[in-house]
């Protein structure tokens, strides 16, 4: 096949063995903004915060206005040929079959480490109401839950994402629009803090930790934004993909500075930085505040359907990957075979599987939880190799194909430009990682992942030449 000319993967659409385009531009928005939104905003952010300080805030735009440019770069290479399934697909197109490889089975195994991490967490919120109730079980009703919800039909994904990123999008307006009140009424804490908007800066200014601090910050903001290309696995089953995608990608330097930015302003203007604890969610903090006296178990809803949302969406993303992989021979060929309702079985019973294993692994030793600290984060440096794998397929897209660029009605913007200076910025995020121990320690395991992919690319490229 000659360079400049666009690939048609094998798993053309004149194969009745597809997958079916039953989302509506309705389902695609909140599974973009559910994406956008993770657990580690709602989690995460009083431990960010503790760490770099009002800061934080320029911390999440900078993360949020590179990632754009990722999403943009991915938008583009999906609507140049509507038969590229996922990223993995363009990759192996543009950059050659080893990338397709390397990137489907990254996202797959991302993806399963994530889900184990949210089943653990969905069982720690359960046992918030029902402390007795065995956690092997809560744990093994959650994957049972996910594998049949996911088996019935792609819509019904679809329609569980739309309510859950619902309940997040009610969270944070609740948080900002409580907030904003308490700040107009210059409300007075038990502990004597005064809601003011100058609490932000009037305690060592915007960048109190100094430049460390800062950079601190992006090592764990960074991982607030995983699943924010899911909207990229969802693209193929979406019934109209040249108008929902480019409304989506559009759409996330505005969820970022709406969910991300005013909520992390109103918290540091409610309580001041200083006193929002490193171990605790802000989010709960604040309705405790106003002495609403369900607002424990609120927010503990709250992060339960976040939690559960992120599962929801690694179980659907790695079996679609699954089936991709499967359509170009690199993975066993039972993963490309779709149920009745259109849905790729086959790889949802066996991610569900896997996740199973983590359960098990979890339950029967209880030092694991530090190994499991330094699997994740192994996991969020994955996400970044695939980020940057999108990135260095638009390079080669716009170097080989720069007639299907030219016809493209959904360009990025400085697009060569910015894929280099996106590049960069990671390569920054690695360099950053280095400085703290436990990520140093994820970032010198991360190679042994590359290494039995190398492997397991060579016995899956003898066994194609055998077939």
């Amino acid at each position: 096949m000659e360079e400049n000319q666009p690939a048609i993967p094998t798993h053309s659409s004149a194969d009745r063995n597809q997958l079916k385009r039953s989302l509506s531009n309705r389902h695609i928005q909140l599974i973009a903004i559910g994406g956008a939104i993770g657990t580690g905003l709602f989690m995460g952010s009083g431990k960010t915060i503790s760490l770099a300080g009002p800061s934080i805030i320029f911390v999440y735009m900078i993360i949020g206005f590179m990632l754009f440019f990722v999403m943009r770069a991915m938008g583009e290479l999906l609507l140049s040929n509507l038969n590229y399934k996922s990223f993995s697909d363009f990759s192996a197109d543009l950059i050659g079959p080893w990338a397709g490889f390397f990137v489907g089975w990254t996202y797959w195994f991302c993806w399963v480490i994530t889900g184990i991490a949210d089943i653990v967490a969905i069982t720690s919120y359960v046992s918030f109401w029902v402390p007795d109730f065995p956690e092997w079980v809560t744990s093994f009703i959650c994957v049972v839950t996910l594998l049949t919800l996911n088996l019935v039909s792609v819509r019904l994904f679809g329609e569980l994402e739309f309510w859950f990123a619902m309940i997040k999008i009610v969270a944070i307006v609740a948080l900002i629009a409580v907030g904003g009140t308490l700040i107009a009424m210059n409300f007075q804490s038990p502990a004597g803090h005064t809601a003011s908007l100058s609490n932000i800066w009037n305690d060592g200014g915007m960048f109190p930790m100094g430049i460390s601090g800062f950079f601190a910050g992006f090592q764990i903001a960074i991982f607030a934004f995983v699943g924010i290309e899911l909207v990229g696995t969802a693209a193929a089953e979406t019934r109209d993909p040249e108008k929902s995608l480019p409304r989506a990608i559009n759409a996330i330097p505005f969820r970022i500075i709406a969910f991300y930015v005013l909520s992390l302003i109103v918290i540091m203007a409610v309580t001041p930085w200083r006193t929002i604890l490193a171990d605790k969610s802000p989010f709960v903090e604040m309705f405790v505040l106003i002495s609403l006296p369900a607002a424990a178990s609120v927010v503990n809803f709250v992060v339960l359907t976040s939690a559960a949302s992120s599962a929801n969406s690694g179980v659907f993303s790695t079996s679609r990957m699954l089936f991709g992989l499967s359509k170009e021979g690199d993975a066993p060929k039972q993963f490309s075979r779709l149920s009745s309702k259109a849905v790729p079985a086959t790889g949802l019973i066996f991610t569900c599987i896997c996740l199973s294993f983590g359960i098990v692994l979890i339950y029967f030793i209880p030092d694991i939880m530090h190994a499991f600290t330094l699997v994740t984060t192994v996991s969020a440096i994955l996400f970044m190799f695939i980020w940057s794998m999108i990135l260095l397929s638009y390079l080669k897209f716009r170097k080989h194909r720069p007639q299907l660029h030219k016809a493209s009605h959904y360009k990025m913007p400085a697009g060569i430009v910015m894929s280099w200076i996106c590049l960069a910025f990671f390569v920054f995020m690695v360099i950053i990682l280095a400085f703290q121990h436990d990520t140093r320690q994820a970032l010198i395991a991360t190679p042994i992942w590359f290494i039995i992919l190398f492997v397991g690319y060579h016995f899956a490229k003898r066994h194609k030449k055998a077939q």
